[in-house]
């Protein structure tokens, strides 16, 4: 596989995988940005803070594994299928790790 290829498809590779992480995020910060209840509880620090760190830890994460698998293996399918492996497990970690605040829908 020629260099600019293998340079494209890393490229290719951070971008899937910041796509992939952003449709994963965007379910469970949606209660922030709308608000929940009549918008009282909206907190848009969601979209300034957690929506760049979750688009550049998608495309780095499976970009550090790509480049370190296929400069080790010299494979590309091999690396690949790494940046896919570390990209799955990165979402599965987001996803079941970070949880947006949520403040009590109705206080006493």
């Amino acid at each position: 596989m020629r260099e600019e290829i293998k340079g494209l498809a890393g490229f290719l590779v951070a971008g899937l995988g910041a796509v992939a992480a952003l449709l994963a995020w965007a379910p469970l910060a949606r209660v922030n940005v709308e608000g929940g209840f009549e918008g009282l509880h909206r907190d848009l620090s969601v979209l300034y803070i957690d929506l760049p760190l979750i688009a550049a830890g998608g495309a780095l994460v499976p970009l550090a594994f790509w480049l370190l698998t296929l400069r080790r293996f010299h494979r590309p399918w091999l690396a690949a299928l790494a940046a896919a492996v570390a990209a799955a497990q990165g979402i599965w970690g987001l996803t079941s790790w970070w949880v947006p605040y949520q403040a009590p829908e109705f206080a006493h």
